[in-house]
C-alpha cells in the first residue's frame, strides 16, 4: 500500500502571549494528502490557512507534531536538509508574483534550476521548454512590471513547475487578477494536475476551491472538514 504524499500528525502551531498562555493558530492538524491531489484549503481570516502552508512549505519551522513528505521526516531533519527538500520537492505561486523584479523573464525562470543539479545546458534546455509550453516566448527578456497582472502570475507558475516539483503551494493565486485572467489561471492549474502536479491552493474564492477535487475547511485553527 503507498503512503501518501503529505501525512501530517498532531501538528500545532502557538506563539505565547504571557506566563502559561499561547495563542494557537493551528490545533490538532492530522490531514493526509495523497500524489495528485488538489487540495483547497478554505476558511475565514485568521483561521490558519496561510499559517498551514507555510509550514508545509518549510518556510516556518515553529511547530510541534509530525510531518512525512513522500518518505522523509520533516520534523527530523535538519534546517538545512529541509531547504534542500523543499528546493527539490516544492514549487511556490504566491498572490503578489513575488517575482524577481530586477531579472527578466528568462532569468526568473532559471532561479529554481539553479537550487538544483542541472547543467548549464540542461536549464537552458528546461528553461526554452517552459517558455514555449507556458506560450510566453515572447516575453522572456521583459522584467516582471513590463508584462500585466495575468502575465506574471503565468510566469510565477511557470517558475513553480519548470524543475517538476513534487508539490506546488498556491497563497491566494488569483487574488490579484480580474475574473477572466483567475480563470485562465485555474484552468492552468487543473491541466497541470491532470498532468500528475499535486496542488495545495489557500483560497477565499468558492469558484476556485470548486476547481479541486478536495476542500478543506480551517476554522480558528482547526480543521472542520
Amino acid at each position: 500500500m503507498f503512503e501518501p504524499l503529505i501525512r501530517l500528525r498532531h501538528i500545532e502551531r502557538f506563539y505565547p502571549l504571557g506566563k502559561q498562555q499561547f495563542f494557537y493558530v493551528l490545533r490538532e492538524i492530522n490531514l493526509d494528502v495523497e500524489e495528485g491531489d488538489f487540495v483547497s484549503v478554505m476558511g475565514p481570516s485568521g483561521a490558519g490557512k496561510s499559517t498551514l502552508l507555510h509550514l508545509l512549505g518549510m518556510h516556518d519551522f515553529g511547530w510541534t507534531g509530525e510531518y512525512f513528505l513522500s518518505d522523509a521526516a520533516v520534523h527530523q531533519l535538519k534546517p538545512k536538509e529541509r531547504t534542500t527538500l523543499r528546493n527539490e520537492q516544492i514549487g511556490f505561486v504566491f498572490q503578489n508574483y513575488n517575482l524577481l523584479d530586477d531579472l527578466t523573464v528568462y532569468e526568473n525562470l532559471d532561479i529554481p534550476l539553479s537550487y538544483r543539479r542541472f547543467s548549464k545546458s540542461q536549464r537552458s534546455a528546461l528553461v526554452a521548454d517552459t517558455l514555449d509550453r507556458f506560450q510566453i516566448v515572447g516575453k522572456k527578456d521583459l522584467y516582471p512590471r513590463q508584462l500585466s497582472g495575468g502575465q506574471q502570475q503565468l510566469v510565477s507558475i511557470a517558475r513553480a513547475v519548470i524543475a517538476s516539483p513534487k508539490l506546488v503551494l498556491a497563497d491566494e493565486p488569483t487574488g490579484n487578477l480580474h475574473s477572466s485572467q483567475a480563470e485562465e489561471i485555474m484552468q492552468l492549474f487543473k491541466k497541470l494536475n491532470s498532468e500528475g502536479t499535486t496542488i495545495i491552493q489557500v483560497t477565499h474564492s468558492e469558484t476556485n476551491a470548486a476547481h479541486g477535487n478536495r476542500i478543506v475547511q480551517l476554522r480558528d485553527g482547526w480543521i472542520v472538514t
